[in-house]
């Protein structure tokens, strides 16, 4: 069997390309689908399936594409009920992959169709599994994505009994699981992106001797509500899209300075993807900063409602942005702006700049005056925060503008700098006036003599 992890890390996604004697199948595609034709193609195979080991909650899978191109089946796992001819399996149903077999073992959990993919050699010996989004590396799935028609309560008790099902697998076994580290499909992942039940059963706290309530109890306490776009996503992967990604790349709108301003008068936001440092040396005027050199699908689904959207881009990286956004489901791009910035300067429109200074500046003016606003998640601000932080972390940011006083002087950081300007520019877009972005983040403050404090414990 050759097996191939193809990880995306901006969504900190991993799919997966396996295939044993020309015969070939992947295992949650992203919704870009050249690359698993690329490989097939060039390993001379044909993809006979398309495994999904759930409905995904965090992007939309390429699944239904795929299919259409290859002819292959799409597996999914018992219970799974969508508005696309699937094959749905049975628990323990076996499926022949060359001179191999890949097993259906049912883990619902995480969803209540979430399914793991046991690969076994033609001896019958399994020896590696493809767990999706019911065991991770130190961490297991999110449990509160129940579907509209399931009580939340009741997936808990069904992980429980899924880490039982997974605990009796042979320590050797390798785990190639859904995703790595960043993902806001558990609470703590790990970094490495490969890991064995063995190593699992050591160091993974959902694999640790518990009863059931306590079980419960640990793996629901401590974890942040999800992306407000994850419903969405799972739902598109229920109920299939309408256009395809090729289609969406092939109708990109460039647009005049003209045109933008119109869209953006008719109600699109403006999305600007450029690095956070040329986002703050000048920029339009009522725009968003997501970089796209960071986690720029999960931000926007984050921050942004599916709504139709207008960007601003570094040269060359307009079809990049619109791809990513297609990966979450925001298909509702209107067009980008033709030459970026400097045509929107040459047209003699305002700009807009963002004022940063460096964590050592930081450090002394916050002495002197303004407030600091930490928007990092509550994980990071319990290791530490500068003393007098206001904390907001920046996915609930504008839910809470209201509790912020628009006179005030807030110095805005995260860790490194990145979700800063995101923050930074939430508050400009709402009237915000006198913003200091701070460069490095906590990263670079800790270097200097800003006094940090651990918060109390409420």
């Amino acid at each position: 069997m050759y097996i191939q992890q193809i990880y995306t890390g901006c969504l900190a996604q991993a799919a997966y390309y396996i295939e044993s004697e020309g015969e070939a199948a992947i295992i949650d595609p992203l919704r870009d689908i050249q690359a698993y034709l690329d490989m097939a193609a060039a390993r001379n195979a044909k993809i006979k399936y398309i495994f999904e080991t759930h409905f995904h909650a965090d992007f939309v899978s390429g699944h239904i594409d795929l299919a259409k191109k290859t002819g292959a089946k799409i597996i999914y796992g018992p219970t799974a009920k969508t508005a696309y001819h699937i094959t749905v399996a049975e628990d323990m149903q076996e499926f022949p992959l060359g001179n191999e077999k890949i097993q259906v073992l049912h883990t619902p959990g995480h969803t209540m169709e979430s399914s793991c993919f046991l690969v076994k050699d033609s001896t019958e010996k399994p020896y590696a599994i493809f767990t999706g989004d019911t065991l991770f590396v130190g961490d297991i799935g999110r449990l509160d994505l129940a579907a509209d028609d399931m009580p939340r309560d009741q997936l808990p008790s069904m992980m429980y009994d899924s880490i039982e099902k997974l605990k009796k697998l042979s320590d050797d076994i390798i785990v190639y699981p859904g995703h790595g580290a960043g993902s806001s499909c558990g609470k703590n992942i790990g970094k490495e992106t490969t890991t064995t039940i063995g190593a699992q059963k050591e160091m993974n706290y959902a694999f640790q001797s518990m009863d059931r309530e306590a079980f419960i109890h640990n793996m629901t306490n401590g974890q942040a509500a999800p992306p407000k776009y994850f419903f969405t996503d799972a739902k598109i992967n229920r109920t299939g899209y309408e256009e395809g990604i090729d289609s969406l790349l092939r109708n990109i709108q460039s647009l005049t300075v003209a045109d933008f301003i119109k869209e953006s008068e008719a109600g699109a936001i403006i999305l600007d993807s450029r690095m956070p440092a040329e986002f703050a040396k000048e920029h339009i005027p009522g725009s968003l900063n997501i970089g796209i050199n960071g986690d720029f699908a999960v931000w926007v689904g984050t921050i942004i409602d599916n709504v139709p959207l207008i960007l601003v881009c570094d040269n060359e990286k307009e079809k990049e942005s619109i791809m990513r956004l297609a990966r979450i489901g925001y298909d509702k791009v209107k067009g980008y702006l033709n030459g970026g910035i400097n045509a929107w300067k040459e047209a003699g429109q305002k700009v807009k700049t963002i004022h940063s200074v460096s964590a050592e500046e930081f450090a002394e003016n916050i002495e002197k005056e303004g407030r600091s606003l930490d928007v990092r998640n509550e994980g990071e601000v319990a290791q530490g925060t500068v003393r007098d932080s206001i904390t907001i972390s920046l996915g609930k940011l504008q839910e809470q503008l209201n509790s912020l006083d628009k006179n005030a002087h807030y110095y805005v950081y995260c860790r490194s700098g990145y979700r800063s300007m995101i923050g930074s520019s939430i508050l400009e877009k709402n009237g915000f006036t006198n913003i200091t972005n701070v460069d490095g983040g906590m990263n670079a403050i800790t270097k200097t003599a800003a006094k940090i404090e651990i918060p109390a414990v409420v």
